[in-house]
């Protein structure tokens, strides 16, 4: 494992793809007993004149009790080669399997929070902010019937990046 660490405005990244298309696993707890969920919600940029990263988490994800513990999380993205690991992931529950292990990824301490050997790129995040995503703040409702029909709303996490690293 060999990563190099960079400053944020170094890097050459499309949020849009790194996000929405590539997805990313957004990762709390110490690498002996962290949890992992796959995302393709989020947002990159400064917020409070800091480089940060915006989270989403729905209510009944096991990762979110990792993430409200923890005064750090990571976000990690993966070569398109680890799709099945992040469809895995995603689909599984930590508190059901060790879906780590089964999607045969190999957690580190990435500097006080978990992340994985495997990525490409890793986001260590310290949490700003929370907040949860209410039905009552829904301008455009057919967001709210058409997401959340199930009433598993989100929570945002703004998370200040305090590293970022880069496989060498």
């Amino acid at each position: 494992m060999s990563f190099k660490e960079v400053k944020p405005e170094e890097l050459n990244l499309n949020p849009f793809t790194a996000i929405g298309k590539e997805w990313m696993l957004i990762t709390a707890g110490p690498a002996d007993r962290c949890n992992t969920m796959t995302a393709s919600w989020g947002a990159m940029g400064i917020m409070w004149g800091k480089p940060s990263v915006t989270a989403y988490i729905r209510q009944s994800r096991y990762t979110k009790e990792f993430v409200d513990r923890e005064d750090l999380f990571t976000i990690s993205i993966f070569d398109e080669a680890f799709r099945p690991a992040l469809n895995l992931c995603g689909t599984v529950s930590g508190r059901d399997r060790d879906k780590i292990r089964e999607a045969g990824l190999t957690p580190f301490d990435a500097g006080g929070a978990a992340a994985f050997e495997e990525a490409k790129l890793i986001f260590v995040c310290r949490k700003q902010y929370h907040s949860f995503l209410s039905p009552d703040g829904f301008d455009v409702k057919e967001n709210d019937s058409r997401w959340y029909s199930d009433r598993d709303y989100h929570t945002m996490y703004i998370g200040a990046i305090e590293k970022v690293l880069v496989k060498e």
